[in-house]
């Protein structure tokens, strides 16, 4: 039964089909293969009704829709000019402001892909006229992007709360950590890379031009403060934080600062409706497939095909970081979240591990993978955006997945960099 489930997946993704329906043809071929007929396919049904129910769910579309709105709003453009105002004069200035406006953007949006549009599409420009190369820009805009996987809101790790059970809440808190320290080793890289290739610096700006772009900041910045401080201040729920972020957002742009028409706001609800359809039905279809290779015993099967019952904690941490850095490279990180947390949750839930750091892990391999070579789905976003040949894009990104790799290691070996915070949330 594994061999056909998985060949159906693997036949259909190979003749391009969307993966949508390698899911659910794999899951329809499952289940006939285990009660031998459609007899009782509605249960399949009701599975997939059952994985799109959750409340929790809603503040995906919410986020979504909200990043969207600021995308074409001028949100994006503040942040980035009050963190040029502090930071463009030093060596290495302008990329490290442009690592600090992918973490500001990813603190409002929580989306990788509209970090990279809208952080990178004013920033390259910047980079290369101050004399940073293509190569170096690409993928300084690329994996910084990342940041927004990990500090809340992340649509990820939405994802994986709900597929696990596990708070949303606490998992925003953890991602705070490792996102930061992200952030430190872009920005020291970014400074060593000019250092060593003499990049100029900006000029410095007075302080005046400083507090003016803080004041014209003040209103993006309420979008953190709106969504962690709601949540951790017992305000809000994460869903309810959702949607506060999008009021939020609708008086911001369209009443504040007027840049959002009604029009463009249709367009934006339509985009939004699009995209929030493909991710719930990859829900759906995920939800379907987990109870199929549940019923089957294919987790039990494949966990003991590579010898994870024998391993401890470190050695399966090491397992699901692979197993999820690898099938991001290839495959909707929504998608390998889906797919992989319900193979992974019964070791998970043996060796005691907490599955807050578990989530925090998955959650920046996927993130990894979103701009790892050869289909992490960031790289196909800035070749959209950026008009630049496959090649040329990913060519400056082994020093960044590097140095995401060693959060990975760092995070396995000292966890409380992720949990700290959790934790003294929880003491508080």
């Amino acid at each position: 039964m594994t061999t056909a489930i998985l060949g159906t997946m693997i036949v259909l993704l190979l003749l391009g089909f969307p993966m949508m329906v390698p899911l659910i043809v794999a899951s329809v071929v499952g289940f006939v293969a285990i009660f031998g007929g459609i007899g009782h396919l509605e249960t399949l049904v009701q599975q997939v009704i059952a994985g799109i129910q959750p409340a929790s769910l809603i503040a995906v579309p919410m986020f979504i829709f909200a990043a969207e709105i600021m995308t074409r709003g001028q949100s994006a453009g503040r942040l980035i000019d009050v963190v040029m105002a502090f930071l463009g004069h030093v060596k290495g200035g302008l990329a490290i402001s442009t690592a600090g406006a992918c973490t500001m953007f990813g603190a409002v949006s929580g989306s990788t892909q509209a970090t990279v549009v809208a952080v990178g599409g004013p920033m390259r420009p910047r980079l290369l006229k101050a004399g940073y190369s293509d190569r170096f820009t690409l993928a300084l805009i690329i994996n910084a992007s990342d940041i927004a996987f990990l500090i809340p809101p992340s649509i990820g790790m939405i994802i994986y709360g709900v597929v696990s059970g596990t708070s949303i809440a606490e998992l925003f808190l953890a991602g705070i950590g490792p996102g930061l320290l992200i952030l430190v080793m872009f920005s020291i890289y970014s400074y060593v890379y000019a250092v060593r290739h003499d990049v100029p610096t900006e000029p410095r700006m007075p302080w005046p031009d400083r507090l003016r772009a803080v004041r014209r900041a003040i209103w993006p910045m309420g979008f953190p403060v709106l969504i962690i401080g709601g949540i951790y201040g017992g305000v809000f729920s994460p869903t309810e934080a959702a949607a506060a972020c999008v009021l939020y957002a609708l008086v911001l742009e369209m009443l504040v600062f007027r840049e959002v028409s009604p029009r463009q706001l249709f367009a934006t609800a339509k985009s939004t409706g699009l995209i929030t359809a493909v991710v719930f039905i990859l829900v759906g279809a995920g939800a379907a497939f987990s109870y199929v290779i549940s019923f089957a015993q294919i987790p039990q099967e494949i966990l003991a095909g590579i010898g994870i019952d024998g391993m401890g904690p470190y050695g399966v941490l090491f397992t699901i970081s692979i197993a999820f850095f690898i099938g991001c490279m290839f495959v909707d990180p929504i998608v390998v979240i889906l797919v992989l947390v319900p193979i992974f949750a019964p070791v998970v839930q043996a060796t005691g591990l907490d599955p807050v750091l578990v989530g925090t892990i998955i959650t920046l391999q996927v993130a990894i993978g979103s701009a790892t070579p050869p289909f992490g789905c960031d790289i196909f976003t800035a070749i959209a955006v950026f008009r630049r040949p496959y090649w040329e894009v990913i060519r400056g990104t082994p020093p960044f997945v590097i140095m995401l790799l060693t959060v990975s290691v760092l995070l396995i070996f000292f966890p409380q960099i992720a949990l700290f915070l959790r934790d003294l949330s929880i003491d508080g």
